[in-house]
């Protein structure tokens, strides 16, 4: 049977390209309300800063999205032991609070900004509308995606079985006998089959997939930001909180991409893509620093929107692909040790990242 894969590569691929040509293109507007703009420091000395950045924010996160996956090859973090439930629950927890106290609030900061009174963004909630739009398209993607790669990998067991039956009853003179089995019916569980595909997997698949996309595109919109940034005040602080920020997220990621058993060359690619993002968003910043404003009204448009989907993305997928499939697994609720320690995990991993949305 041929093994199920998603091809994450060439669609990756293509939505950095679009985010990293498409977004500066659109920000570098001229604004149209004047802030007051905080500059200190001198050019060499933010650049530096910015530099280092980058590389700060590149192994942060690299090592984060490795972590889980190296972390196969290490009985205690396996996907199958208790701990991997509580590095889990830390990491959902990380992911949810980035959705409702970092990226929710900017978005609705930019939304509702002086600068968009005079625009039809003010007479609107766009902000909450976006996010729930976004919060529904990804249950809807979720949804049909998985029914969809379940449906056909269901029928070629089906028919592959038939087959085989077939030509053991014609070998056999056997009489054809209809078993349960033989359809593949599950309710969430893996279907055992020659590629050891099943329910499970192709979901574990499309779940790691569009988590991917959330958190690739709050990473570059933050990437762009500091390397746009003219502040030392402001750069400082970030180096710091978005290194523990993009590796948090990244044990999120990499914890949904061992469950997802892909190819070692798909892995590779994942991993890769979501290292990259916010330091190649920091390098494009750096770019365009001296026509980018923050607060012009197509950077505030584009940003609001992008930060107000990438919020209802990560609060649907944490919420409901992370936290309810764990905490409402057998597994977790038959034993009240691990129940209380995914608990816990979970509180931590919010409050750790709540604490840092004082500088980032």
């Amino acid at each position: 049977m041929k093994k199920f894969q998603l091809c994450p590569s060439k669609f990756f691929f293509k939505l950095c390209i679009i985010l990293i040509l498409v977004f500066p293109a659109v920000v570098s507007g001229d604004c149209d309300c004047d802030p007051d703009k905080s500059v200190d420091g001198s050019k060499a000395e933010r650049q530096k800063y910015k530099v280092g950045a980058i590389a700060a924010i590149l192994t942060a996160g690299a090592v984060g999205v490795c972590l889980p996956v190296l972390g196969r090859n290490i009985p205690a973090l396996r996907p199958e032991n208790d701990i991997f439930f509580m590095i889990k629950a830390f990491a959902a927890g990380v992911i949810l609070c980035t959705g409702f106290i970092h990226i929710l609030p900017d978005a609705f900061d930019d939304l509702t900004s002086p600068c968009l009174q005079s625009s039809v963004w003010s007479n609107f909630p766009f902000t909450g509308f976006i996010a729930m739009t976004s919060a529904i398209g990804t249950l809807m993607i979720d949804s049909l995606a998985t029914g969809y790669y379940q449906r056909m990998h269901f029928e070629k067991h089906r028919i592959t079985t038939d087959q085989e039956q077939g030509a053991h009853d014609e070998h056999a003179g056997h009489v054809p006998v209809h078993t349960h089995a033989t359809h593949g019916h599950s309710h969430g569980s893996v279907i055992p089959s020659e590629d050891g595909s099943g329910s499970e997997l192709l979901r574990h698949r499309v779940i790691s997939q569009v988590l991917e996309i959330g958190i690739v595109v709050h990473s570059v919109i933050i990437g762009i930001s500091l390397g746009a940034s003219t502040s030392l005040k402001t750069i400082r602080p970030l180096i710091g909180a978005l290194s523990f920020h993009q590796f948090f997220e990244g044990m999120g990621l990499g914890g949904c991409i061992t469950q997802a058993k892909f190819k070692t060359s798909s892995v590779a690619i994942m991993a890769t893509f979501f290292s990259l993002t916010t330091p190649i968003g920091i390098a494009v910043g750096i770019g365009i620093s001296n026509v980018y404003s923050e607060s012009s009204q197509p950077a505030l448009i584009v940003q609001g929107v992008f930060n107000a989907a990438a919020a209802g993305i990560l609060i649907y997928m944490s919420l409901v692909d992370l936290l309810a499939a764990d905490f409402m697994n057998p597994k977790l609720q038959s034993n009240m040790r691990l129940q209380f320690g995914a608990n816990v995990s979970l509180l931590l991993g919010a409050g750790c990242m709540a604490v840092l949305a004082k500088w980032a």
